[in-house]
């Protein structure tokens, strides 16, 4: 007859489901950030006003380390216009332009950061375009003038952009020193973003940033 009970040492080899659980619970919680807080961050213009999309984001050499890109990225052409105007994301994210409109788009950058063409088109093209340097990439089309977006791209995950009150949450920031940069689309084409050093403790953090531009937002 074959034994109702298996053998103590072939029992002892093979963990319990519960036991497996608790190791991949251990397992996920030390993937996250030891300590990591929030950091919450204020944008004014020189005038006192908060600041609609302005872009902020943590630098340091363990942020670029983390840094990973974003999938799902889409910037849509409809009413003869870009949406979202402002985009932050990661180096190396891949971003579709899906033209809604019943109007033929051309979309172009001639930035340094990410040149490329989409020539006259109409739905969704074929391939994404991927952001692989970091820098601020002006798109525009062609065919209308008055049609233009910002692209910024960034070496790290701990990036954001400000709402009409002017504030940004960045989550789950581990300690460390940072340079804190911050850039809004109505600064003179070309110039740098705003930094400045950032020590983030085991505590949340705030700070107000003011950036050279009329509050308000373009």
């Amino acid at each position: 007859m074959r034994p109702l009970l298996r053998p103590l040492s072939r029992l002892a080899t093979r963990p319990s489901f519960a036991l497996m659980l608790l190791l991949a619970a251990v397992t996920a919680g030390a993937a996250l950030p030891v300590g990591a807080t929030t950091v919450d961050l204020q944008l004014n213009g020189q005038d006192g006003k908060p600041l609609l999309e302005a872009v902020v984001y943590l630098e340091s050499a363990s942020a670029r380390a983390a840094s990973r890109p974003l999938a799902g990225l889409e910037i849509e052409q409809a009413d003869k216009r870009f949406t979202p105007r402002v985009t932050v994301l990661p180096t190396g994210s891949a971003v579709s332009f899906p033209n809604r409109d019943k109007v033929r788009h051309h979309v172009y950058s001639l930035s340094p950061a990410k040149p490329f063409e989409l020539k006259l088109y109409t739905g969704v093209p074929a391939n994404a375009v991927v952001f692989d340097r970091p820098g601020v990439a002006v798109l525009g089309c062609n065919i209308h003038d008055q049609m233009v977006a910002w692209v910024v791209v960034v070496d790290t995950p701990y990036h954001g952009l400000s709402g009409a009150d002017g504030r940004v949450r960045l989550a789950d920031v581990p300690p460390g020193n940072y340079r804190l940069k911050a850039w809004h689309p109505a600064m003179p084409p070309g110039a740098a973003a705003l930094e400045r050093a950032l020590v983030v403790s085991g505590e949340p953090a705030t700070a107000t940033v003011v950036l050279p531009v009329t509050g308000g937002g373009l």
